[in-house]
């Protein structure tokens, strides 16, 4: 099964993805994780992506259709895969479509107040990487699972989130059109609890 996630920041994609992916034994492909780990681990590829971030730009897309590429070449995506956060634009899911063609695209559709009370108020946690909310936790600064230090990310602000929405509106909110044109949207109420939005989609897989 080739899933793609597909949602405005905050739409609780990452929260699914690791459900389904326990679920359904999917590799979970974030283009977001690899940068993170080429950039961590100093390769070629990470220095590259890290200057690009640096001067305030969007990794070109026929680089990371290639990373994309490259990683669903790997033996664990032979029975399926689920992508989160590619394809981000049109350009990007027309490439997808040449050389591995997504089954179900699944689309969390979100009120924008929900999504900015979910990121302005969300805190992770430097040492576990678990993510909580302040509705939750409050302001503790310890993270609960762990002891470590819990940190608001640098654009989990008001401002931030209103410019992250606005590229989403305009670059990968048209692909909901794309991906419905070809029969597979599956679309989610993900304003909900996060057992009733994966209720809905294991229900609309036919699982």
């Amino acid at each position: 099964m080739k899933l793609i996630l597909l949602g405005a920041p905050g739409s609780g994609k990452g929260t699914q993805a690791a459900f389904l992916c326990g679920k359904l034994h999917l590799p979970h492909i974030s283009t977001g994780d690899i940068f993170r780990d080429n950039i961590n681990r100093q390769t070629a590829l990470g220095v590259r992506i890290k200057n690009i971030i640096d001067a305030g730009d969007f990794c070109p897309d026929d680089l990371t259709v290639e990373i994309v590429k490259d990683r669903l070449l790997s033996p664990d995506c032979k029975n399926g895969y689920l992508l989160d956060g590619f394809p981000r634009n049109i350009f990007q899911a027309k490439a997808l479509d040449e050389f591995d063609k997504p089954d179900t695209v699944i689309n969390f559709d979100v009120d924008i107040k929900v999504i900015h009370h979910r990121l302005t108020g969300r805190r992770l946690c430097r040492k576990c990487g678990n993510s909580y909310h302040i509705d939750n936790i409050g302001e503790s600064k310890i993270c609960p699972s762990c002891g470590g230090e819990i940190y608001v990310r640098a654009d989990d602000n008001p401002v931030s989130v209103e410019e992250r929405l606005a590229v989403y509106q305009e670059q990968t909110f048209p692909l909901k059109e794309y991906y419905e044109k070809q029969g597979k949207l599956l679309n989610v109420d993900g304003n909900r609890n996060r057992e009733l939005i994966l209720a809905d989609i294991l229900k609309g897989l036919g699982i």
